[in-house]
């Protein structure tokens, strides 16, 4: 509530959720489950419309079943997240998961994090593509790969033309799709 009332507060938020299934978490030691990550996820978009998430998910937590994999895939869908940081479950030696049976095998572990990472990547492209054509605020931090980069309030990566932009908060228009992110035209200029 408090965020949603400040303008000058990015509309952005990284939430973790590691598993989009209930017994897992459980087994994670989580004290939450989907539902509750789902309700959080709907009361920011009902308070701030535009508002941009990205999470965390681990795959191939001991005894993890395609099924609950799965419903991690589900959620990732359901909210529509920007950008997901998929983890293959690794085992650490004296941690409670190391001794746990039904270690997932890492051939499984590999191809449920391609699999993830197909769906990210999609949800991460129509993300982008939704702001073609729109004008947004970006923060410039530097020259990257013959362009200067930055980020809008919504995390977006933004690409322009070279210029003297370090640091300057410049208004662009977005214009195309761009490596990890986009590429638009100052129109403050």
């Amino acid at each position: 509530d408090t965020i949603a009332s400040h303008e000058k507060i990015a509309k952005q938020f990284h939430l973790p959720f590691q598993s989009g299934n209930d017994r897992m978490l459980k087994v994670m030691n989580r004290h939450y489950d989907s539902a509750q990550y789902l309700a959080l996820v709907d009361y920011g978009r009902s308070l701030m419309p535009g508002l941009v998430l990205t999470s965390d998910v681990i795959v191939g937590f001991p005894g993890e079943t395609e099924a609950e994999f799965e419903a991690s895939l589900a959620l990732i869908r359901r909210c529509a997240l920007s950008k997901v940081h998929i983890f293959p479950y690794s085992r650490r030696e004296g941690t409670p998961a190391a001794k746990m049976p039904d270690q997932v095998p890492k051939a499984v572990k590999e191809a449920r994090a391609s699999r993830a990472a197909a769906v990210a990547a999609e949800l991460e492209d129509a993300f982008h593509t939704s702001l073609i054509g729109t004008e947004q605020p970006v923060l410039f931090e530097q020259p990257e790969n013959g362009f200067y980069a930055g980020h809008a309030p919504n995390y977006a990566k933004v690409y322009t033309a070279p210029g003297e932009l370090h640091n300057a908060v410049r208004r662009v228009r977005i214009t195309e799709l761009c490596r990890d992110g986009v590429f638009g035209v100052l129109t403050d200029t």
